[in-house]
């Protein structure tokens, strides 16, 4: 099989069926599988799904696992040669699974690749970035975002110097929309488990690196993303009474520590 399509659902009954039809409307030639991961939604996308789209594969979870757990159960089950990660909210425009599919097959020097997500207004998200240091989410989340020098951070961080209609090899990429190599995940091995949302894609894509596999922005692989990021519509004191805020702090943490005693791996381009 060429390509197995992960997709995490949490309560997003509209999205997913919007996404899958996307999915199934344009033809990109490959020998596809659809593996629909259910984080306990009870909004009905259950059922959905058994009665429109018969086809998918269902993994039924009793509780909500989060992001790394529940992508994880797509992982184990899928059969491709490679597996495109995509979240409920991304409307899949023509071609754009089939260049990222391409594109891995011709670099065998690159283990993951992110498409390029666009807002409904096709201006680009911020959906490629360099490494956070231990200060950057501070940044994100509070007043002093606006100090020059945070500001300065931010525009590292977010990439603010960076074309996005340029295609090149990235520090990580937001899972939102991302393909990897089987053989590559074979190596470098599941999302961990300990980050409930945040942070997942980010170790992740560090694990790549540190695995001599580089991770790349596709820039000619766009797809629509319609995303609201929730975690940071509250700042300050306001963001403790925010759970997903909560959870970014909590995970942010679990990263920090995780990577308290090691160097950054090196970023790098081949010439194949």
């Amino acid at each position: 099989m060429d390509l197995s399509i992960v997709i995490l659902n949490y309560k997003t009954k509209g999205f997913l069926k919007t996404c899958i039809r996307g999915i199934e409307m344009f033809q990109h030639g490959l020998n596809y599988e659809i593996i629909v991961v259910d984080n306990a939604s009870g909004d009905g996308s259950v059922e959905m799904i058994k009665e429109k789209f018969p086809q998918v594969k269902l993994i039924e979870s009793s509780e909500n696992l989060g992001h790394a757990k529940g992508n994880n159960l797509g992982l184990k089950e899928a059969q491709g040669k490679y597996i495109l990660l995509l979240n409920t909210d991304i409307a899949v425009l023509d071609g754009g699974i089939k260049k990222l599919y391409d594109f891995l097959e011709l670099r065998a020097d690159v283990g993951l690749a992110g498409a390029k997500l666009l807002n409904p207004d096709k201006t680009p998200q911020e959906s490629c970035l360099r490494f956070p240091n231990k200060i950057t989410p501070l940044y994100r989340r509070t007043f002093l975002g606006k100090l020059p020098l945070a500001r300065k951070e931010l525009e590292r961080y977010t990439m603010s110097d960076f074309n996005h209609d340029q295609s090149r090899p990235v520090e990580w990429v937001i899972s939102s929309a991302i393909m990897v190599k089987r053989e590559a995940l074979e190596k470098v091995g599941l999302m961990d488990e300990r980050f409930f949302i945040y942070f997942a894609d980010v170790d992740w894509c560090r694990r790549f690196w540190e695995n001599n596999y580089q991770v790349y922005y596709v820039a000619d692989a766009p797809m629509v993303h319609y995303h609201r990021r929730e975690s940071a519509e509250n700042s300050g004191l306001k963001a403790v009474t925010n759970p997903l805020a909560r959870i970014h702090i909590k995970d942010w943490i679990k990263y920090l520590k995780k990577y308290k005693n090691s160097n950054l791996p090196k970023i790098y381009e081949s010439q194949e």
